[in-house]
């Protein structure tokens, strides 16, 4: 699994971070960003569901 985020869409909602806080974190303006290592979703089953909670659709998740 691959997770991207559209730093321009996102607006800082912090969904995904209450959705899959293990892969999930706001930076210091209420942006979301990916914890460091986390990229790949670390496998966490939850990290799907924090791309579809997303209001604005900013994060992307592919497999491979």
């Amino acid at each position: 699994m691959r997770i991207r985020i559209d730093k321009d869409s996102c607006v800082g909602a912090g969904m995904c971070a209450l959705t899959a806080p293990n892969v999930f974190t706001q930076d210091d303006d209420g942006f979301s960003e990916l914890l460091e290592g986390r990229e790949d979703g670390a496998g966490d089953p939850l990290a799907r569901e924090a791309a579809r909670a997303c209001p604005v659709r900013a994060i992307t998740v592919t497999d491979g």
